[in-house]
């Protein structure tokens, strides 16, 4: 009698690990030459010039160099970051808590979801008059203004996440005599993560606004000093290194939260990529 025998599987049907997907490099290629066509026009730009307030791209990169080097830009970092730092850390403890509230109590929701739209849909730079008021012109200040943009993000995406958690995966908890706590905390906020974790991406890329806003209305310090003292003074090379130093590191912050979204809380869109 003959047995059946199953198919080796070859490599072509992906038995082994996952191979790398060949249009990446292509991608990665697109993006570094978009990248490089912006720097040339922005130093093509300076050359003609469009505006004698508009430097060149070279120059603006010897200005962030030079900056860098006598440590302005460092020490003005560590200015600025103190403010992001305070304000994106309590935005997204009591964001979560208060947006997992409000998602699994329709009272809770009541009590504070007009707050927190109303909050997103203000325009931050009328409010920064009332934060001086209040709060005079020190770090406390600053601090608010970024969790007035960051908190209405975090708490939104939060409340989101929670109150669309698969009701399938409930009602599996539900059918095995789960206590709420456990439905809680091992049901519905792993489910709700990877939403919770891209607010909190977008709370502290809206926290980076946040802050630079601070420092330039309210008082000039860190990185909002140095774009105010080098505009003061007509040295518009250093004023466009420093923004576009906040441009760069925010877009790295960010790239970085998102590669810990998609490692972590999101493989189906490594798989993807």
């Amino acid at each position: 009698m003959s047995t059946a025998t199953s198919p080796t599987p070859t490599a072509a049907e992906g038995s082994g690990p996952d191979k790398p997907n060949p249009g990446l490099k292509n991608v990665t290629l697109y993006r570094l030459l978009s990248i490089a066509g912006v720097f040339a026009a922005w130093e093509i730009a300076g050359m003609v010039p469009i505006s004698v307030a508009f430097p060149t791209f070279s120059d603006t990169i010897l200005a962030f160099a030079e900056m860098t080097a006598d440590g302005r830009m460092i020490s003005a970092y560590a200015e600025t970051l103190k403010p992001l730092a305070v304000g994106v850390f309590i935005s997204g403890f009591f964001g979560v808590a208060i947006g997992v509230g409000m998602g699994l109590n329709r009272l809770f929701q009541w009590m504070w979801e007009p707050i927190f739209v109303v909050l997103q849909a203000s325009p931050v730079a009328a409010l920064i008059p009332l934060i001086t008021y209040a709060y005079g012109i020190g770090l406390t200040a600053k601090t608010v203004a970024v969790m007035i943009l960051a908190a209405p993000i975090i708490v939104l995406n939060t409340y989101k996440a929670v109150r669309n958690a698969s009701p399938n995966l409930i009602q599996m908890s539900r059918s095995f005599q789960g206590t709420r706590l456990q439905e809680i905390l091992k049901v519905i906020i792993p489910n709700a993560a990877p939403v919770i974790f891209a607010g909190l991406r977008l709370g502290v890329a809206a926290g980076f606004i946040g802050v630079i806003l601070a420092e330039l209305l309210i008082t000039p310090t860190g990185i909002g000093d140095i774009i105010s003292y080098h505009r003061s003074i007509a040295e518009y090379a250093h004023m466009y290194a420093a923004v576009f130093s906040i441009i760069v590191f925010s877009a790295v912050m960010i790239g970085l939260l998102e590669k810990v979204e998609t490692n972590y809380f999101r493989p189906e869109k490594k798989k993807g990529q």
